[in-house]
């Protein structure tokens, strides 16, 4: 596996080279977002992004690879481990979040995940559905390959999106309120604020909904969250 480090600080990029190496891992390093966005141009296997970088943040990396099509799995490294930062970094499409300072361990687990993303997303495919996709509204959400296909267009969703969409999809007909989102798809606490949440339903309303704007699908609950309703119920 291929796998690219974003890290403008040296001895922290020459480290995680080192073990990702020591992995058995292909990996390069990019001292600041602009290269970064660059080099993930030749193609990787995974991402590992830091935030804190000169010139172009971590998060605004990640939106610029997700702007343009590119779904690599992106682990992003920060000090800001607040959970509005975690979920700040997941509304910018990255996988998963890890605060420094972390455990070599924690993190080569993380890595590894990330590397088997499609094996895990199989594995996590609710046992309530058959096979890993679903019907709904003309369109076909993959849970395998994290797409959402509808006629000829294909739309690549993130990690985050397809977990936070599954969950909805298990819930079926029940409310389910925000702070439960928080803690069952992001595993946060519940004073986090919660208006990422909103901003993750937008945008599964755009890839769902035939008028997002007065969603039949993913509805509001005013005052408590949202329920998922199947169009052929």
């Amino acid at each position: 596996m291929k796998i690219l480090i974003i890290e403008d600080e040296a001895h922290i990029a020459d480290g995680l080279r080192f073990n990702i190496e020591a992995e058995g891992h292909e990996a390069e390093i990019a001292p600041d977002g602009e290269t970064g966005l660059e080099l993930a141009a030749r193609g990787f296997d995974a991402i590992v992004l830091d935030v804190m970088l000169p010139g172009i943040d971590g998060f605004d990396v990640a939106r610029s690879l997700r702007e343009r099509n590119d779904f690599t799995p992106i682990l992003m490294l920060t000090a800001r481990g607040r959970p509005e930062d975690v979920l700040k970094g997941f509304e910018a499409g990255t996988d998963d979040y890890l605060p420094k300072p972390f455990d070599l361990e924690i993190f080569l687990a993380r890595l590894n995940g990330l590397l088997r993303r499609r094996e895990w997303s199989r594995r996590e495919t609710s046992q309530t559905r058959v096979g890993d996709t679903f019907e709904i509204n003309g369109k076909t959400i993959d849970f395998a390959n994290l797409e959402l296909r509808s006629g000829g267009e294909t739309i690549h969703l993130t990690m985050m999106e397809i977990k936070l969409l599954r969950y909805l999809i298990d819930h079926e007909g029940q409310t389910v309120s925000r702070n439960t989102i928080l803690e069952d798809v992001w595993g946060l606490q519940e004073d986090t604020d919660t208006r990422a949440i909103d901003n993750f339903i937008v945008r599964l309303r755009k890839y769902l909904e035939d008028t997002p704007n007065d969603p039949q699908i993913v509805r509001t609950v005013r005052g408590v969250g949202y329920k998922f309703v199947s169009l052929k119920n």
